[in-house]
């Protein structure tokens, strides 16, 4: 499949829900993935429709690669699962917060969340900055 191409319609999400998403270009909407217990952001990850029906039906959530163009069940490779808690949709249509139970890393890099690494901005630097500001 080229590069361009994208996923396959639903067949499995509920119209309803499916009529309240706002989708990009290419058919997809952005899930964030979420530590349940904690609120800790753990990932970014794409959904189609299947996608988005696969994750409610079965409780693991499945993502859709835009770089090897395939869906992708968190964790069957890795054995680091994302057991769906909760779904829920932004007030625009056009984001998904889904409420997971992560197993061991959440990032591709082995990081427990994509988020680790690059801190560009701490709460310490944003303290300082607002204090100098006043």
């Amino acid at each position: 499949m080229s590069s361009s191409a994208t996923p396959a319609p639903s067949t499995g999400l509920d119209p309803a829900v499916a009529a309240r998403l706002k989708r990009t270009a290419d058919g997809l909407v952005p899930a964030i993935a979420q530590q349940y217990d904690t609120g800790e952001v753990l990932m970014l990850g794409w959904m189609d429709d299947e996608a988005l029906h696969r994750t409610l039906t079965t409780g693991r959530c499945t993502y859709w690669s835009r770089s090897r163009q395939e869906y992708w069940v968190k964790g069957d490779t890795s054995g680091h699962v994302q057991h769906v808690r909760s779904v829920a949709l932004d007030c625009d249509g056009d984001t998904l917060l889904v409420r997971v139970d992560q197993t061991g890393a959440a990032c591709h890099t082995g990081d427990r969340t994509c988020f680790d690494a690059d801190v560009l901005l701490t709460e310490e630097d944003a303290r300082a900055g607002a204090a100098a500001d006043q």
